[in-house]
């Protein structure tokens, strides 16, 4: 397989061998940003047990929160593929954008004006310091792939994220694929 470089708008996959890993492990990271500076990402597998009404109350949508990630988990994030109803969002790559004007993002759920497929959000985010994902890409923490789902990617089914990708990376990862998420079991 062809190693590519991280870059904004790339996938971030777990390899396997980080089990022990309690915030990664089978995770998919999508890289928000990446720099000199450090990389920041958001995992999209990883569903909590709350709504978006259990953070907001004055809200009565249930929109699904996920797990973004061990960083500030006190703090809300979103990514969303509406950049024309939510202002000073930043393009990530291929047509998803993230954050913007949340005042704005509360208001379209209120009337109803964003669906669930134009929209995502996360508590905490996925954070590396300056050369510390180079780090772990040396360790063969993760594997990175493009983000075939484009915009997509914010509709697309995240249950089995993670197995699909073993899958279409096979050779070595197809066994991985079936294998429970505690090795224990097996």
């Amino acid at each position: 397989m062809i190693a590519i470089k991280p870059t904004k708008g790339h996938l971030l996959v777990a390899e396997p061998s980080i089990i022990g890993d309690v915030a990664f492990n089978r995770s998919v990271v999508l890289l928000a940003d990446h720099s000199d500076a450090g990389s920041v990402g958001f995992i999209l597998n990883k569903a909590l047990d709350l709504n978006l009404k259990d953070l907001i109350p004055e809200l009565s949508s249930s929109f699904k929160i996920y797990n973004g990630g061990p960083v500030e988990q006190d703090n809300l994030y979103f990514i969303h593929k509406v950049p024309q109803l939510i202002p000073d969002s930043v393009e990530i790559a291929n047509g998803i954008y993230w954050g913007g004007n949340f005042e704005a993002v509360i208001e379209l759920i209120s009337q109803d004006l964003i669906s669930k497929n134009e929209i995502r959000f996360f508590l905490g985010y996925s954070g590396w310091d300056a050369k510390q994902l180079d780090e772990e890409l040396t360790t063969h923490s993760w594997i990175i792939t493009t983000n075939e789902d484009s915009k997509d990617i914010i509709e697309r089914p995240y249950s089995s994220f993670w197995k699909d990708k073993m899958v279409q990376l096979g050779g070595e990862y197809l066994l991985w694929s079936n294998a429970p998420a505690n090795p224990n079991y097996n």
